[in-house]
């Protein structure tokens, strides 16, 4: 038996394994209106691919690093920001999602030999400043409403899909949402994220009730300035109920039922 083995494993054609692996992370923001997502563009033009075309950030994973730490050093070359909310979503392993040209641009920016690259991909959060944009702005990104992207080297739209799905399934039962919120923050920003990460048109008053009765908001007895409307009071997210409530398999998918 071990003869047939052995002559089988002597018959058998090389098989040729060579790829590289990569992160790719689509960074979500919230202005206090829509979605952002962070984009960037190439460096320099190779041949006929524009050095314009928008891409999200990502990079290939060194040999002393983990999927982790280089998804965390892709976001802290981009954005300047360390601890952030990141989490893992798919794996993308088509072996044509890279084009030959595309190819031949990947190794030569990133110095490497390699015929086919699979990517993981990551989604993170981040609480949207002016000092976060000025920061991504002088790296040469920019932050895009996520309903606006159409376009997308290689296979990010999927990438960038994927990501906004995995949102919007982990923010009714986790507490992502204030991971995009400043730490004191109003009801109807609150509401206005919700719409915009869902994509759904909630009812205000039926927002209000229903999101303070949760017990998972804290009102801070402070108030807006400046503004042009009766102030409005600012709220924290109360993190002790908010683990009650998921002890007790409490969910907000009852914002559903908030349409009009």
């Amino acid at each position: 038996m071990y003869c047939h083995i052995r002559k089988a494993m002597t018959n058998t054609k090389s098989i040729e394994t060579s790829s590289a692996l990569s992160v790719d992370c689509a960074v979500f923001g919230f202005d206090g209106k829509r979605l952002k997502v962070l984009l960037i563009k190439r460096k320099y033009q190779y041949d006929d691919l524009l050095a314009d075309d928008p891409k999200l950030p990502g990079a290939m994973i060194l040999e002393n690093e983990t999927l982790p730490e280089a998804a965390n050093r892709v976001l802290e070359e981009f954005t300047g920001l360390g601890n952030i909310y990141l989490k893992q979503t798919k794996i993308f392993s088509n072996p044509h999602r890279v084009s030959e040209k595309e190819m031949e641009w990947i190794c030569r920016f990133h110095g490497i030999n390699t015929r086919r690259v699979v990517t993981v991909g990551y989604y993170a959060l981040v609480k949207l400043n002016q000092g976060i944009i000025n920061y991504t702005t002088r790296k040469g990104a920019r932050w895009v409403d996520v309903d606006s992207v159409r376009n997308l080297i290689m296979d990010h739209m999927e990438i960038l899909a994927d990501a906004l799905a995995a949102l919007q399934a982990e923010i009714t039962h986790t507490p992502v949402a204030f991971e995009l919120l400043p730490k004191k923050f109003t009801i109807h920003q609150l509401q206005s994220l919700f719409e915009a990460v869902v994509g759904i048109s909630i009812d205000n008053r039926n927002f209000r009730k229903k999101i303070l009765s949760s017990g998972i908001i804290s009102p801070t007895g402070e108030f807006e300035k400046n503004v042009s409307h009766k102030p409005a009071q600012f709220y924290i997210f109360n993190k002790t109920v908010f683990h009650k409530a998921m002890n007790d398999k409490f969910k907000l998918n009852f914002i559903n039922n908030w349409t009009y």
